[in-house]
């Protein structure tokens, strides 16, 4: 096992947003989410759907032209896999990056590394 893996997990799956399948193809169904603009924990792609759709509801302004991951750092022990990073979307006018503290754990099954559980911190 590669810690290889999960890095390149994480940059595929920021890679393919705005391709919900694609991005959720990185996700495992039943997973938890913690976000900065949810009160409580998220539980599945339901409860993450309805979160995405509330965010695109009051969105101002154009969508981020990049959202990626920086400063990754990956650990796994077996079929289990923990990524910290820093999540960063730039935008096209003059508003600042939009930058998270992330943590992902991940499982490794038969359709590979996806993670079960996210938890993103807004920092600026």
């Amino acid at each position: 096992m590669s810690i290889d893996e999960l890095t390149t997990t994480i940059t595929d799956m920021y890679r393919s947003l705005g391709d919900r399948t694609a991005f959720d193809a990185h996700l495992h169904p039943e997973l938890t989410i913690w976000e900065s603009d949810a009160d409580q924990l998220l539980f599945g792609l339901a409860a993450l759907d309805e979160l995405r759709d509330r965010r695109a509801a009051g969105a101002t302004g154009p969508a981020p032209v990049t959202v990626a991951a920086e400063q990754l750092h990956a650990e796994a022990w077996d079929d289990t896999g923990l990524v910290r990073y820093v999540l960063r979307a730039c935008h096209v006018d003059d508003r600042p990056d939009a930058c998270f503290r992330v943590t992902d754990v991940l499982r490794r099954g038969d359709a590979g590394w996806r993670i079960v559980h996210h938890h993103a911190e807004a920092v600026r």
